[in-house]
């Protein structure tokens, strides 16, 4: 599959939203390789959610969470259950949006140029099995819209996680 993600960046905010939404239900039926499909849907959103400096997946080992496929500056490469952003939001299986990491207790500083994060749990047959996390050098960067967004990309790679495989 093709895309230009530069064509793509001109569409209207919505238009855009929709079209990656879109971008990642095919390639989870392109590919049944996870870190392939993880590195083409770490892309994608990195080159159509605007203001982002990364985008990736924290996948679960059975004991923590281990850095995946992402976009951007060299990250934290485990996160304990429950610290951190994404620890939080993978133990409590609830999207978590800060404006400020700099007032969250815990934040673990992985870029020191993030302002804000939107961290997504992947939940399969109700077991969490990986987080998406999305950074901003911009406090408050996130709205609903980037929350109807993330959830929906989490729900589409949710539904093919057990296709994919390691």
């Amino acid at each position: 599959m093709s895309v230009s993600l530069h064509a793509l960046k001109t569409l209207p905010r919505s238009e855009r939203y929709e079209t990656l939404l879109l971008l990642v239900d095919s390639q989870l039926h392109a590919e049944k390789d996870r870190v392939a499909t993880l590195s083409n849907l770490s892309s994608l959103m990195m080159g159509l959610v605007d203001d982002l400096n990364w985008a990736g997946f924290y996948l679960f080992n059975g004991e923590e969470l281990v850095l995946g496929p992402f976009q951007g500056e060299p990250a934290c490469h485990r996160i304990p259950i429950g610290e951190g952003v994404c620890g939080k939001a993978f133990a409590s299986r609830e999207v978590i949006k800060v404006d400020d990491v700099l007032t969250f207790p815990g934040h673990i500083a992985c870029d020191s140029a993030s302002r804000s994060e939107l961290v997504c749990p992947i939940v399969v047959q109700g077991e969490p099995v990986a987080v998406i996390d999305w950074d901003s050098p911009h406090k408050a960067r996130f709205t609903e819209d980037e929350v109807i967004l993330i959830k929906g990309i989490a729900e589409l790679i949710a539904a093919k996680w057990i296709q994919l495989t390691d």
